[in-house]
């Protein structure tokens, strides 16, 4: 008997994905891995960061704790203090009621729930995306109902920086009701984000041709170390008036990555019509997945709502950041050092987990092939896969790469 089943086609392999399972596979003893979106140590190692054991240890411990069903829209406490985490916990907009935040399965989760409320209750159908950005935000969007994708410019790859006159003429002829998607810090992949002026000019831009803003928070106090800092963006927006929605994901900033830990914040100007939207988005998680999982967002609430634990937790991510920039400037330097051909300022100038580092698909297979370098084809590097043992073998290679495929520069 001939099955159904026929007419389903091979899918194309999720390119990270991909090449982390290669990785895995290479026998190759200087084999590197600079592909997956994951913090790693010096040593090359996953780290569990200290206050997260420790917590975890404590609700191990705790008797009380139970299995039972978190309500549709998450937990609470997690939910409050992660809406006070991006906004400041001194923003009038928390005691004025008009923010809330949805539990979600982390920034993905939290990008489809609001994609698919804005697709299904405000009725938008546009929405604008970075060229380049993360490859899943155009398929979150499209699966929850947006019928029409649209890309702004925003990596010049010659200068090596934002084409910011390019992302604000696209924005200016976006239609009204667009749903523009702003990475709040640490662009993914190019690492470049706008800076307050900028800022300033994309907000007028957005307020004038009443576009809606979706930001992305991925990497709040994981970019530069610093919650504030790394919170402008946003906090700019709600300063500015704007009603807007954010996807906040705790993988990163909380190495959280499995447990899916995420919250979609709100900002409206009407507190009256936060029991309404509520009521919408419970329908939205309950026809998705039903409940939000509890762990992690115990580890993550109780953390922040515990100033002994919260200022541990800042050592923590700005542990990571500093290493981070460490191997931004390593990187730079071994580089500089070969003599590699170009300008390598920009590796230093990114900021965040990702690296654009301008090298074409054809040096990116060379260096994959060649030296068992594991990136991806766009050039994108996670500067957590170096480490002190690794650099100069990277940089050798893609200095290597470089003088071999001159013509791609």
């Amino acid at each position: 008997m001939p099955s159904r089943f026929d007419v389903v086609e091979q899918g194309s392999p999720i390119e990270v994905f991909q090449l982390t399972k290669l990785f895995t596979e290479d026998s190759f003893q200087k084999k590197v891995n600079l592909s997956v979106g994951a913090y790693r140590d010096e040593n090359g190692k996953p780290w569990v960061l200290p206050v997260v054991r420790k917590m975890e240890s404590a609700l191990a411990a705790d008797p009380t704790l139970l299995h039972e069903y978190l309500p549709v829209l998450g937990l609470e406490d997690f939910t409050q203090a992660s809406v006070s985490v991006l906004l400041g916990q001194d923003n009038p907009v928390l005691a004025e009621g008009r923010t809330f935040g949805v539990q979600c399965l982390s920034g993905t989760g939290g990008l489809r729930v609001g994609a698919e409320f804005l697709s299904k209750h405000l009725k938008y159908t546009t929405f604008y995306y970075p060229n380049p950005t993360w490859e899943n935000h155009i398929l979150v969007f499209t699966n929850a109902g947006f019928t029409k994708p649209r890309a702004y410019r925003y990596w010049n790859s010659k200068t090596r920086a934002i084409d910011f006159d390019g992302m604000i003429e696209d924005l200016k002829s976006a239609p009204e009701n667009s749903v523009i998607i702003l990475n709040a810090c640490a662009h993914n992949p190019t690492g470049m984000d706008p800076t307050p002026e900028q800022w300033e000019k994309i907000a007028d831009v957005m307020e004038e041709n009443k576009l809606f803003p979706f930001f992305d928070s991925a990497y709040q106090g994981f970019a530069s170390g610093d919650l504030d800092k790394d919170g402008y963006a946003v906090r700019y927006f709600v300063k500015r008036g704007f009603e807007l929605v954010c996807a906040q994901s705790y993988a990163k900033n909380f190495g959280l990555y499995n447990e899916r830990v995420g919250n979609l914040a709100f900002v409206i100007n009407d507190p009256k019509l936060v029991p309404a939207i509520k009521s919408q988005v419970t329908w939205v998680v309950r026809g998705m997945y039903s409940n939000p999982p509890a762990h992690g967002a115990r580890v993550v609430a109780a953390v922040l709502k515990n100033q002994q634990l919260f200022d541990e937790w800042k050592d923590n991510i700005k542990t990571m950041a500093t290493r981070v920039k460490q191997m931004r400037e390593a990187l730079r330097a071994e580089l500089i050092k070969l003599g590699t051909p170009g300008n390598w300022d920009h590796i230093v100038k990114q900021i965040g987990l990702f690296s654009f580092t301008g090298l074409t698909q054809r040096q990116s297979e060379y260096l994959i092939q060649e030296y068992h370098i594991y990136l991806l084809r766009s050039g994108r590097i996670n500067i957590c896969g170096l480490n002190p043992s690794n650099v100069a073998y990277v940089a050798m290679a893609m200095n290597d790469a470089i003088n071999k495929f001159p013509e791609d520069q």
